[in-house]
């Protein structure tokens, strides 16, 4: 009987320890703030010459440093004139591009709860598959931010879509790639905010400046990353 118990302590701990993860990403309040620190070293320097010099720190209810965001300043879009007076969207720009660089301080868990280590990673471009298994009741948007280890991704040039998924997936030795759902942002403000939307989701609201064609623009585009809330289907 001891022995037995010995044995159920360490599930049952990891277990608790999960739970805690849980309930402090859907409770509470969160609030960001921006810090003029640069991407940490274990981004390479290809990378990190893309991103901003400036993070947005997402904090817990009690004022914790969650997570570290560090958006890419210029995002290439192949886009009309049209397209850019009308507001760029994700589909505006290639699969795999990178978006930005996250530090999670802690555990987390992504928009499909799969446990996400403490760690620096990098973060891609991806649409939702149209492959029939991943329907519109999913997400509300189609469009997310992949999370691979720093280490595993160095180069900062575009990658195949499968071969994203599959580095993704088996960078945090996950069954699936690591999502973020990236939430529509049609009118970014002039400085990052924290935004709570319907059913515990909260999203970091930013921006950056677009690039066609190898040229700067006087455009933006909004970027809704989703940092707090799960799939429905979860």
């Amino acid at each position: 009987m001891i022995r037995t118990l010995r044995c159920l302590i360490p599930v049952a701990y990891c277990i608790v320890a999960y739970a805690l993860v849980a309930s402090s990403q859907e409770g509470g309040k969160y609030t960001i703030k921006t810090t003029t620190t640069a991407a940490p070293k274990e981004v390479s320097e290809g990378i990190r010459k893309l991103l901003s010099d400036t993070s947005v720190q997402l904090l817990d209810g009690n004022g914790k440093a969650i997570c570290d965001v560090w958006f890419r300043k210029d995002i290439p879009v192949d886009a009309t004139p049209e397209q850019i007076k009308n507001g760029i969207t994700w589909r505006e720009v290639k699969q795999t591009e990178i978006v930005a660089a996250v530090q999670f301080h802690e555990a987390w868990t992504d928009y499909r709860k799969q446990k996400i280590k403490a760690g620096v990673y990098t973060m891609r471009l991806a649409y939702q598959p149209t492959d029939g298994k991943h329907t519109a009741d999913i997400s509300e948007f189609q469009d997310f931010g992949l999370l691979v280890f720093a280490k595993d991704d160095t180069k900062p040039g575009l990658m195949d879509a499968k071969g994203l998924i599959d580095r993704s997936g088996d960078s945090l030795e996950l069954a699936h790639p690591a999502v973020f759902m990236l939430w529509g942002n049609t009118k970014p403000g002039k400085t990052p905010e924290i935004a709570s939307r319907p059913k515990g989701h909260w999203v970091v609201n930013s921006k950056s400046n677009i690039v066609v064609n190898g040229k700067a623009t006087n455009a933006q585009i909004g970027i809704g990353l989703t940092l707090v809330g799960h799939s429905p289907a979860e």
